[in-house]
């Protein structure tokens, strides 16, 4: 146990000369939180703190009453776990408890040897932090779609913003701008999503995707793919095959212009004008 959460095993005993009655039980034993009168412990801190209070065990009767100590739904330690309640005497016992990473209930449990339980709420609240982050993730191009995983990387639910570019080998082909996607991502969530895109006969694209949310959240992700016949081929060897395809029928069209037409005079060499896009 941590230095600073140490407590010591000595239980401070008090003769009682009154018991108040909201304490009182039928066979002469109770247990209740320490200090002033509470029905119920509360504990709050981050995920993790470990935190200090104190259990009364109360004995009215004439003789003594040996009893163990537990906990149900957390994470406690007693200084004392079991211990004998001399006649007529009031004994706290310290205890900690660490803070789990969500909201819960716990329970104290006192028993004696015959059987008898007195049990005490602990009522535990995690405060987390509020941290806005998310990542876009799996990133990839088909000839009609672009499929993407949206990861909240957060404590807190996102309302994502999306804008998605998309350049080709002369140009951009795509431009879309920031928009609310219609999904609510909580903390911890994976969401996969598509993009419906017109994408070119043959081309090497580059796509990005720029995702955003409320609280400063930002990533952005990109992939390079060649796009034809075949579909779409992600990274060098797509963009290559690309761009090998559009060179040679550039270099097809340069030769047919050239070439002498059967029966008489040379086509003429002045500039004409090429097809230099792929249109979206």
């Amino acid at each position: 146990m941590p230095s600073a959460v140490r407590v010591l095993g000595l239980t401070l005993l008090t003769l009682l000369s009154a018991v108040p009655a909201a304490h009182a039980a039928a066979d002469g034993w109770s247990a209740a939180p320490a200090g002033e009168a509470r029905p119920s412990f509360y504990a709050e801190g981050g995920p993790g703190t470990v935190l200090q209070d104190a259990m009364t065990l109360t004995n009215r009767g004439k003789a003594p009453v040996d009893v163990s100590l537990r906990a149900e739904g957390a994470e406690v330690t007693f200084a004392d776990a079991r211990l004998r309640l001399p006649p007529r005497t009031r004994t706290e016992v310290p205890f900690t408890v660490t803070v789990p990473a969500h909201d819960g209930t716990a329970q104290l449990v006192a028993r004696d040897t015959d059987g008898r339980t007195r049990r005490v709420p602990v009522h535990l609240r995690a405060t987390v932090p509020t941290v806005a982050a998310l990542t876009v993730e799996d990133l990839a191009v088909r000839a009609d779609r672009i499929t993407y995983t949206l990861v909240n990387r957060g404590t807190t639910t996102l309302a994502p913003r999306l804008a998605v570019h998309v350049d080709g080998l002369l140009g951009p082909l795509l431009d879309r701008a920031p928009r609310t996607l219609p999904a609510a991502l909580e903390p911890g969530r994976r969401l996969t999503l598509s993009e419906p895109w017109d994408g070119p006969v043959l081309d090497s694209v580059e796509v990005r995707l720029t995702v955003t949310a409320a609280g400063g959240a930002r990533d952005e992700a990109r992939v390079s793919a060649g796009v034809g016949p075949w579909g779409a081929v992600a990274g060098g060897a797509g963009a290559a095959a690309a761009g090998g395809a559009l060179l040679l029928v550039r270099r097809l069209r340069a030769v047919r212009r050239r070439r002498r037409p059967e029966g008489g005079r040379p086509e003429s060499s002045s500039p004409e004008a090429e097809l230099t896009g792929a249109v979206s």
